[in-house]
């Protein structure tokens, strides 16, 4: 596996935790409302020519939660600013599902901290048809089993396998009580975000789903595509809310494609 380490970076007025790993240029990974997974297969492909910069999220494990973040937008302004404190902007950026709609309120804001910007199964926008779903309405285990088509993946189980232990459950809801108290109303959407990404130019965008999501729906692709036009998609087939870890081989190749152009 490639090198890899957890440090916690005074910034923006708190103590982040970040993972990074790998060498070359330098990645932003957002990760998604359940939290970062850990280092991933993919992560280990891609670490080849990327350094990952993970950071959790305020609220999430390690990091403190920040009481003056109150909303998605909020999260956007305040990654931000760790990346001008930073002096890593303009990054490339890859946002998974909630972390996709953190990406999209900080490129609606300045479309110059991004390179590059990729999106996978991103919330934010109010899809053009069908729900997103309330994962926060069912249990942990019912929402993580949502998340796949087959739950038989070998890196589904690497992550969420086994019974919950005490501390793992305590991760999960802490993730859950944050992701309601930013993101309940209008559920995991701003509707206004569609509109400001309209404005944004000079960034290529890739959206990538999996064609059984069963979390958020082929509407909120759409949805992404009519404010960001230039947009291409990569959808793919038989997987569900996690393609990185479903399709894996397929994943990686989409993304060298996209961030090495």
């Amino acid at each position: 596996m490639a090198n890899w380490s957890e440090e916690a970076v005074n910034v923006a007025g708190t103590d982040l935790v970040v993972i990074r790993g790998g060498a070359g240029r330098p990645l932003l990974m957002l990760h998604d409302e359940l939290g970062y997974p850990g280092w991933m297969m993919w992560n280990e492909a891609l670490a080849e020519d990327h350094e990952f910069w993970i950071p959790l999220q305020p609220g999430f494990g390690k990091t403190p939660r920040l009481e003056w973040i109150r909303s998605y937008r909020d999260l956007g302004g305040f990654y931000a600013r760790v990346l001008r404190e930073m002096n890593l902007s303009p990054i490339d950026v890859i946002g998974f599902s909630a972390g996709g709609y953190i990406a999209a309120e900080m490129i609606a804001s300045d479309p110059s901290l991004f390179r590059r910007m990729m999106l996978i199964a991103p919330m934010g926008l109010k899809p053009a048809e069908g729900e997103i779903f309330d994962f926060l309405a069912v249990t942990i285990r019912t929402a993580v089993l949502q998340t796949v088509e087959d739950s038989n993946t070998p890196e589904f189980g690497r992550i969420y396998g086994g019974e919950m232990t005490p501390e793992q459950f305590e991760l999960f809801e802490d993730a859950r009580t944050e992701t309601a108290r930013i993101g309940w109303e209008p559920f995991m959407c701003n509707p206004s975000l569609g509109y400001l990404l309209e404005g944004v130019t000079g960034v290529p965008t890739q959206l990538v789903w999996g064609d059984k999501d069963a979390v958020v729906p082929r509407g909120c692709i759409e949805a992404y595509q009519k404010a960001i036009p230039s947009a291409t998609v990569v959808e793919m087939p038989g997987v569900g809310h996690r393609p990185e870890i479903e399709n894996t081989e397929a994943f990686v190749q989409a993304a060298k494609a996209f961030f090495t152009a």
